[in-house]
């Protein structure tokens, strides 16, 4: 007897081919571990060096030749004394405030603005690296010019030279306080022209406030010097022509361009990170 009946149709199992196959998972490949602090800021410092040393006499040149010639022009008006002491340290520190803040603020204001911090963006470096190497790589080139300024000045006014030696500390110290003004002012100004501009007033606020001498200053003028990193490298500069130098009150002033370079550094830091993500 048959099993079928009217209308009645046997359906037959969909076959395995049919059966719908769960999606692969995606895994994302992990990514490479970021370059460490030191390896990263010897790279960039090395880029930095090998990328300005075509225009390294030419900036020598200018930074040590307007120092020279304000040294020059005050020789007529200073005969010797605390004033020569202050004109001499002022115009060596100057040298380093022309590099360190003037060209560091123009650097990073045309990096901003020319799209060049994508570039560093997308390197697997820390921040500070970046900041620090490019900062070093201008803070460089100054020492030279710094030490013939000090060595002109102390035979144009009849200084001695023994405590020349502390400008090994005061050039990367001082370096390290401008330097990280100039790069944040670079990095915070909105345009590249205001970061020109605010280079070249940080300059002229060295030159004045660093190489005239504060005796023959109004208190207020003294007060705003006191803001400046660059006075506390003057002054521990001008200390060592004494015949009996403070060391201790040069240790201080040390300790003090060294503080301000540590939070205007941080600072440029800060300025690098905001100025990245926009």
């Amino acid at each position: 007897m048959s099993d079928r009946t009217t209308g009645a149709v046997r359906t037959a199992p969909a076959p395995d081919a049919a059966v719908p196959t769960p999606a692969p998972v995606q895994v994302a490949a992990p990514l490479a571990p970021g370059a460490r602090f030191f390896p990263a800021l010897a790279a960039v410092y090395r880029a930095q060096l090998s990328r300005a040393r075509v225009a390294r006499i030419p900036l020598l040149f200018v930074a040590t030749f307007q120092s020279v010639g304000i040294m020059i022009l005050m020789r007529g008006v200073v005969d010797g004394g605390s004033e020569a002491r202050a004109v001499v340290a002022g115009s060596s520190v100057l040298v380093v405030a022309f590099v360190a803040l003037n060209l560091l603020a123009q650097y990073f204001g045309q990096l901003r603005a020319g799209g060049g911090l994508d570039h560093y963006a997308t390197l697997p470096v820390p921040p500070a690296s970046v900041v620090l190497g490019a900062a070093a790589a201008y803070a460089s080139f100054t020492l030279p010019g710094t030490l013939v300024t000090a060595v002109f000045g102390c035979l144009l006014f009849g200084l001695p030279m023994g405590g020349l030696w502390i400008l090994a500390a005061v050039v990367p110290l001082a370096g390290a306080a401008l330097a990280g003004l100039g790069a944040a002012l670079g990095l915070l100004a909105p345009r590249q022209e205001l970061a020109t501009l605010a280079g070249q007033l940080g300059m002229s606020a060295a030159l004045l406030l660093g190489v005239l001498p504060p005796e023959r200053m109004p208190a207020v003028i003294v007060w705003a010097r006191d803001l400046l990193p660059s006075t506390y490298g003057v002054e521990a500069f001008a200390r060592t022509f004494e015949q009996s130098p403070d060391w201790a009150a040069v240790a201080f002033d040390l300790g003090v361009c060294g503080a301000v370079g540590v939070v205007s550094l941080a600072v440029a830091t800060w300025a690098y990170r905001r100025a990245a993500v926009r």
